[in-house]
């Protein structure tokens, strides 16, 4: 009775053995099918880019121009009964002079927005960087508002903040 046992043991493991050597392949086949699929799509996705950078570099992008806003932006705030100052001087960053130049005759306008802008802000929000950088962005969408209104285009990309005095 013992070897009648070992016999049908022996086609049971054979059997099992086959089925997980089968599933194995068939795993193994299923990765490198997914690693050769994601490396096929993430290889022609990225030549397609590439091409349109030539593109670019063909074109060329226009050196920056610094313009200045002179003079510095100076808002009062009132915190707690205490006084309370915001001096900020700005910086445009454009690409093409000629845009520059035609959005300087609307320069009352954008000193005008700004200063609204700062005015309402709250102070203890400023004193933190994501607060200063929230400004900075807001006033640069500001300044493009203007640029869009009365010239049809963005002229200007950023506003930099190249001095910040909260006192």
């Amino acid at each position: 009775m013992a070897k009648s046992d070992a016999a049908v043991k022996e086609p049971a493991t054979k059997g099992k053995l086959k089925l997980i050597v089968l599933i194995v392949v068939a795993l193994l086949l299923a990765i490198g099918v997914s690693v050769g699929a994601t490396w096929y799509f993430m290889h022609s996705a990225q030549s397609k880019p590439a091409a349109a950078e030539e593109q670019t570099a063909a074109v060329g992008k226009q050196p920056a121009i610094f313009e200045p806003m002179a003079p510095a932006f100076v808002a009062n705030y009132n915190q707690n009964g205490r006084q309370r100052y915001m001096q900020v001087s700005i910086t445009m960053l454009a690409r093409n002079q000629a845009d520059l130049e035609a959005l300087k005759v609307h320069m009352p306008v954008i000193r005008n927005n700004l200063v609204m802008l700062f005015s309402g802000q709250d102070f203890a929000t400023l004193a933190s960087p994501v607060g200063q950088e929230m400004l900075r962005q807001k006033a640069t969408a500001s300044v493009q508002e203007v640029a869009q209104k009365e010239l049809g285009k963005v002229v200007i990309e950023q506003l930099l903040f190249t001095n910040f005095v909260l006192q």
